[in-house]
């Protein structure tokens, strides 16, 4: 079975286990090729990513916009932890969201996407670069597996935006990565990544904390043959990029 025929399967028998525990989307609903959802109980697996050496150590982090992460940037906020946020299909670029300009009490407004859009600003690539690497990374994924393969709605979001990271410099093969999931969101079998595949190094649930254990090397650089022009086109983080590397 082909790589692809193999994403496709795991993410709709995940999807169908999914429906029983997931918090429906206010535009998308349960459908899931188009949204990753909340859960019952990601609040537990917030506190998972709160108590980890990762998140305490964290100075600078990038989070995915996922709805199971909105509890995170509330509590990021309301720790002072500076974060950038990929708007929706990475379409208008990136958000830069620093808590100094939240007023108190406004945090889990500001944590939602609405939120993101009034307190986030616009920023760059190259502004993102001058003000240093991310020291940490956390994403919500469609499923994930024990060894750390990591499957996203089946657009490969996460996947390009790890690409233009690593072609900055601002991530590389020692960065943490955490993937929030739901229980049943989390394959039992060691799965064989992609050559775009970002590969996690902890799996934070709400009943438990898995580390992958002797996980694979993730890749580097925009694959830039695997994208179709119109990708490039309607993504400007992409076209910067492509100034930045002299190749537009």
């Amino acid at each position: 079975m082909s790589k692809m025929s193999t994403s496709k399967t795991i993410r709709e028998k995940i999807w169908t286990k999914l429906k029983d525990v997931a918090r429906p989307d206010t535009r998308f609903h349960m459908n899931f090729a188009e949204v990753i959802p909340d859960f019952e109980g990601s609040e537990a697996a917030t506190d998972r990513v709160v108590q980890s050496e990762a998140y305490q150590n964290s100075r600078f982090a990038f989070i995915t916009p996922d709805n199971c992460l909105a509890d995170l940037r509330r509590r990021m906020i309301e720790d002072g932890k500076p974060f950038v946020m990929s708007t929706y299909g990475i379409y208008r670029g990136f958000v830069y969201l620093d808590p100094a300009t939240v007023p108190d009490g406004a945090a889990l407004y500001a944590s939602w996407l609405d939120g993101m859009e009034h307190f986030g600003v616009p920023i760059t690539l190259e502004e993102i670069a001058q003000k240093g690497r991310f020291d940490y990374l956390v994403t919500g994924a469609s499923a994930v597996s024990v060894n750390g393969v990591r499957f996203g709605k089946g657009h490969g979001f996460f996947d390009l935006e790890w690409g233009m990271f690593t072609d900055l410099g601002l991530v590389d093969e020692h960065t943490p990565v955490h993937a929030v999931v739901h229980d049943v969101q989390l394959v039992e079998e060691q799965l064989q990544p992609s050559e775009t595949d970002i590969l996690v190094d902890t799996i934070l649930t709400p009943h438990k904390t898995h580390v992958v254990e002797r996980r694979a090397k993730r890749p580097r650089g925009v694959k830039w043959p695997l994208l179709e022009p119109k990708q490039i086109s309607e993504t400007p983080p992409l076209q910067e990029l492509q100034r930045l590397q002299g190749l537009a």
